[in-house]
């Protein structure tokens, strides 16, 4: 086969994904091709990204991605919806529709491998979601060797892929969240309540881990060279995690920050997912004053796909540039 015709046969495979085709390529989505006299069977695994953090290895993951129409019905919804409009407009993006991304990072600090949340999971897979366990495959690593699984917040995106077919998902893992999230949502005065689904999915798939989790506040170290940092208004107990190897530094900001320009650009923009919208304001200003003032660079979980950058204080609120090659060198 031609390289050409081995190239359109690659282009017609990512072409499944969507929306994600085109950085499924950049970041060296690989296809594999099984060839019987029958027919030809093409196998992609989800876009990964390999960074190198000082003496640690880290991998984002593509657990999926959705796009939803009616971008002022989610940010900027005490902001008139042209306000919303123009802004899209002025950075290129359209003004009827948005796309959402959703990546779980993996850390390999040498003695641990450390997972930053774990998606969709099952549920997620007739949207096409719910692909950590085959990008984690992909980038060398199986379910089994994570030793520790650590949520953000709990949220249905972030916990979703935490058990598989009724089994934990990562067998050998001990886990780690935020004691004040924990307590909101398994808490039963939240029946009959908005955040009644959330709790159930809590009751289904954290709390029958709990015997093997730890409970943390602030400040707290998840190992050697990883430490929380209370981050509350997305969520009621959301927290942020510094990563730190041979004096480099890097944050996940977890939903800190939703969009790389709605909730960037103008960080007081109510967002309808932050369940306390001053709160999450405040948090967003304080986390990114420091990782702008420090140049760290961070990962958002719903920044674009492979959702690694910096921001650098403009205007109103940050830019957000995304990462080259800085984290490859």
């Amino acid at each position: 086969m031609s390289e050409i015709s081995m190239r359109r046969r690659t282009l017609m495979g990512a072409g499944t994904l969507g929306v994600l085709a085109v950085p499924s390529l950049m970041t060296g989505i690989a296809v594999a091709e099984e060839k019987s006299e029958k027919a030809e069977v093409i196998t992609t695994h989800p876009p990964i990204r390999s960074l190198k953090l000082g003496g640690f290895k880290v991998v984002v993951v593509n657990d999926g991605t959705r796009v939803s129409d009616k971008p002022h019905e989610t940010y900027g919804t005490n902001q008139p919806q042209e306000a919303v409009a123009d802004l899209l407009q002025q950075n290129f993006l359209p003004t009827d529709a948005l796309l959402n991304s959703y990546s779980p990072a993996l850390v390999d600090t040498g003695s641990d491998v450390v997972l930053f949340d774990t998606g969709m999971g099952e549920g997620g897979r007739e949207a096409g979601a719910g692909r950590l366990l085959d990008g984690i495959r992909a980038a060398g690593y199986q379910p089994e060797q994570v030793s520790v699984v650590v949520l953000t917040h709990m949220h249905g995106d972030h916990i979703g892929g935490l058990m598989e077919g009724g089994k934990p998902a990562f067998a050998n893992a001990r886990y780690v969240m935020g004691e004040t999230e924990y307590a909101f949502w398994k808490d039963p005065a939240r029946v009959g309540t908005p955040a009644e689904n959330g709790h159930k999915g809590v009751l289904g798939k954290v709390v029958p881990l709990a015997e093997k989790t730890t409970f943390i506040g602030d400040g707290a170290e998840v190992v050697p060279g990883i430490s929380a940092i209370a981050a509350f208004g997305h969520s009621p107990g959301h927290m942020v995690f510094r990563v730190d190897s041979e004096g480099k530094g890097l944050i996940l900001t977890a939903d800190t920050a939703n969009h790389y320009v709605l909730s960037l650009q103008r960080p007081d923009w109510e967002v309808r997912f932050d369940m306390n919208k001053a709160k999450a304001a405040e948090t967003r200003r304080r986390v990114f004053d420091m990782i702008a003032s420090e140049r760290l660079p961070f990962i958002g979980y719903h920044m674009p796909f492979p959702a690694v950058g910096f921001v650098e204080k403009q205007g109103e609120g940050y830019r957000f540039v995304p990462a080259s090659y800085q984290l490859d060198i």
